[in-house]
């Protein structure tokens, strides 16, 4: 043997010994990972679909079921090998909880395991976390949660807010700086909030997302999960102060004609009778919910029911079928609480394998068949150095909290009571609150138990904060036993020219009252106010009306009337009409959008056609 055969030898022993001291590759392997578009990986993030695939050494000579665990234990799937086969592959699976031990660490590499003894590892990335603000606010509103000191940097998540600038993408759920500026609707905003988690997915390469909304964002999140998002890529919602039966709050700032569409969907009548019975699939996606209960005395909370968090009752966010869990935190504190986050946010994002449960969608709730009552909502300007006086008869109740709306956040009040005395407001005995945070749909709050009977003044004087041009107002009542105003629309979804009819009574302990004046105002889309006058029908007041065009209308019934002992009562009611375009108007739409699709393909054929004649000429020419 000669030195080069020799040379040659020790070569290629060399090149085999260092094959087989080499990793297994993937398609060596017989166990393998596969992702959603057929190919084999090692690398996933928590919640990609997934399907898992085995090789027998030898055919099996029975069908055999092949079982897969993680190194603790826990079942992921299983698949069959034919008779006959050596290998089988599971169906679609979510890796959801993939990067969470039970105990809540990190798992930043998974093995796999076969029943037929294979393993393999895959690292395991977390899934990114999507916010989605509320009415009013901005991705500022989760500032503790984001950057290198928030509170996901803390377990080594990553989170992105609607509208910080991350990915593209901003809500319109209404401008501070410009209270008239026409919102976006919920579907407009839960279009945006598609685009933005699109992006995210694109620039993490992960294929889900945990939701985090706060307030109203929680109504555009359902409607993105429910009508717009293209395929699951929501691992989870969670939910916090939700108004999944509207808030009453809203009447405030709609009476003004601010923040509109916005504030007249997030109204109660609206979201129970016209969002909830839609809005219903989930697509197994589990929900859960977060409710802030800080206030339980009905004088302390101005424009909601109790508990409550000052926006939102825990009734409304009750209303739709999730775990809800209570803290004693206020609206504005939810989305930025250490607390909640540590407590309750926390542990649902750290959730483990196995403990994602794909849930049937609930049946919608029943809406509550009472609703609270109001006063009609007063409204107007206050010139700088100025003030503005308001009476508001009260009549026999038990509790009377009053609610300000004042975009500027800078008028004070000036209460008298029936007596003519002036009363001044303590945050012990009247529940006195002034809430600075404008993301909040209620500016100052106050109440009385058991008032004294009779008109009562409410005095409202710009101060120093006040700026330039004054400030524009809405104040309104909440009473607590007393007369009951019953309201009924045949219909708040009626198509454009279909009419619907309005009736009001008054009663209390079941006795009619008697009815002086009822009216129906009207806010068309465009913010012009037009009153219908409702007539005597027995002990009902009623009215017909008819839009000539689509869109969302606000309709406030205002109705005064008479106890027996002839205290004047005044109460309010306040809808949400969305009048549907007819076939003939869909039409146009249609036209167009046929046209441009002509046109379209219209241009493409030419460029083709131009592409192809200059590509002959060269060929000619060469």
């Amino acid at each position: 043997m000669n030195r080069k055969n020799l040379l040659a030898i020790v070569f290629l022993l060399a090149f085999f010994s260092l094959i087989a001291a080499m990793p297994h590759q993937q398609n060596q392997s017989p166990l393998t990972v596969i992702d959603k578009n057929g190919n084999m990986i090692s690398k996933l993030v928590d919640g990609d679909s997934i399907k898992l695939q085995v090789k027998t050494v030898n055919p099996v000579d029975q069908p055999t079921v092949v079982n897969f665990t993680l190194s603790d234990n826990t079942a992921i799937g299983e698949c069959t090998v034919a008779k006959g086969g050596n290998n089988c592959q599971t169906e679609s699976l979510y890796a959801l909880g993939w990067f969470w031990s039970k105990s809540k660490q990190p798992q930043t590499t998974r093995t796999v395991r076969a029943s037929t003894g294979a393993t393999f590892d895959v690292q395991v990335s977390p899934r990114p976390v999507v916010f989605v603000h509320g009415f009013g606010s901005s991705a500022e509103a989760w500032t503790t949660y984001l950057g290198d000191k928030g509170f996901l940097a803390s377990i080594g998540v990553r989170g992105f807010a609607v509208g910080d600038g991350q990915v593209p993408g901003k809500l319109n759920l209404g401008d501070l700086a410009n209270p008239t500026k026409t919102t976006g609707t919920i579907q407009s905003n839960a279009e945006t909030l598609r685009d933005h988690i699109a992006a995210v997915k694109k620039l993490t390469g992960a294929q889900m997302i945990d939701l985090i909304a706060h307030s109203m964002g929680n109504l555009v999140s359902r409607y993105y999960i429910d009508r717009v998002m293209p395929g699951r890529d929501v691992a989870q919602m969670i939910m916090l102060g939700p108004p999944n039966q509207g808030t009453d709050c809203a009447y405030l700032p709609s009476s003004i004609g601010y923040y509109l569409p916005a504030a007249l969907e997030i109204r109660p009548s609206y979201v129970r009778h016209v969002f909830n019975p839609q809005i219903t699939h989930r697509h197994g996606i589990p929900f859960s919910i977060i409710a802030g209960t800080p206030i339980v005395e009905q004088l302390q909370s101005p424009c909601t029911s109790v508990p409550s968090d000052l926006a939102i009752a825990l009734d409304s966010a009750s209303g739709i079928k999730a775990p809800i869990q209570q803290v004693e935190i206020w609206h504005t504190d939810l989305n930025a609480s250490e607390r909640v986050f540590g407590d309750f946010v926390k542990p649902l994002l750290q959730k483990s394998v196995g403990e994602f449960s794909a849930e049937p969608d609930p049946v919608p709730a029943t809406p509550p068949e009472e609703q609270l009552q109001f006063t009609r909502v007063f409204t107007g300007h206050v010139d700088t150095g100025s003030s503005a006086t308001h009476t508001i008869n009260i009549d026999n109740v038990t509790v009377a909290s009053f609610a300000l709306f004042d975009s500027t956040r800078s008028l004070t009040v000036t209460v008298r009571g029936a007596a003519g005395n002036v009363i001044a407001l303590d945050p012990t005995r009247n529940g006195l609150v002034v809430v600075k945070n404008p993301d909040t749909l209620v500016y100052l709050g106050y109440g009385f138990n058991n008032p004294r009977p009779g008109p009562w003044q409410v005095t409202l004087q710009t101060t120093d904060a006040t700026p330039r041009n004054g400030a524009d107002y809405a104040i309104a009542a909440q009473f607590k036993g007393g007369a009951i105003l019953r309201t009924q629309a045949t219909t708040l979804l009626p198509k454009t020219g279909e009419a619907v009819q309005f009736s009001a009574r008054l009663d209390v302990g079941g006795q009619s009252l008697t009815i002086r004046e009822a009216q129906a105002r009207i806010r068309y889309p465009d913010g012009t106010l037009k009153d219908v006058a409702l007539a005597a029908d027995g002990a009902e007041w009623r009215s017909s009306w008819r839009a000539e065009a689509p869109g969302l209308y606000g309709v406030d019934l205002m109705v005064n009337g008479n106890a027996p002992d002839g205290t004047v009562i005044e109460r309010g009611a306040f809808l949400s009409v969305e009048v549907q375009p007819t076939a003939q108007q869909f039409q146009p739409v249609q036209t167009v959008l046929i046209t441009s699709l002509g046109i379209v393909a219209l241009i493409i054929s030419a460029i083709v056609i131009l592409l192809f004649r200059r590509r002959a000429r060269v060929t000619q020419s060469s």
